[in-house]
């Protein structure tokens, strides 16, 4: 699919120029800054998702990761092997998660990795799921890991509908 969506120039929108200074250039927001109060309240809350919470960075991500490659969003998965990597996951476990073999992770990582899959393909869980979910994380853990297999699903869909290019990669750009 080609971008077709002409993306605003950050020196138009204060919010937007912000949003790059603190993470650099990204086609994402460029795009959603059509809708800037939109684009405002997303980053609040993606930020809230992925920041310091009670799960850990390495599991936020691991999950991240695995909803963009069920999806096939290959905007968010270069986006997030980068940040994979720096939460300390290898190259081999990124592949790992792709082949969806999962062998080298702890039961906990696991049943997280099973979870997003069965959220993003079936948008629920398996009864067994359900059950050994709640023998391993908390309420609040549970209701976190959930916010991030649908932020993922959200920004996968958002990405691959508008086909946005991840950057360094794009194509020219017109209005539709």
């Amino acid at each position: 699919m080609a971008f077709r969506v002409k993306e605003i120039d950050p020196t138009r929108l204060p919010a937007l120029a912000e949003l790059e200074n603190q993470g650099g250039p990204s086609n994402f927001f460029r795009t959603m800054a059509y809708r800037p109060a939109a684009m405002t309240d997303f980053a609040r809350l993606y930020t809230d998702i992925m920041g310091t919470g009670t799960l850990d960075r390495r599991l936020k991500e691991m999950v991240y990761l695995a909803v963009s490659m069920v999806n096939e969003c290959k905007y968010c998965r270069s986006h997030h092997e980068v940040t994979a990597r720096e939460a300390g996951i290898t190259d081999r476990e990124i592949e790992d998660i792709q082949n969806e073999t999962d062998q080298g992770f702890t039961p906990r990582e696991r049943m997280a990795l099973r979870y997003a899959r069965e959220m993003t393909r079936e948008a629920e869980p398996d009864g067994d799921t359900q059950d050994t979910l709640w023998k391993l994380f908390t309420t609040e853990q549970l209701v976190e890991l959930t916010l991030i297999v649908s932020l993922a699903n959200f920004t996968n869909r958002f990405s691959n509908g508008l086909g946005i290019p991840v950057e360094g990669k794009e194509v020219n750009m017109t209005a539709p």
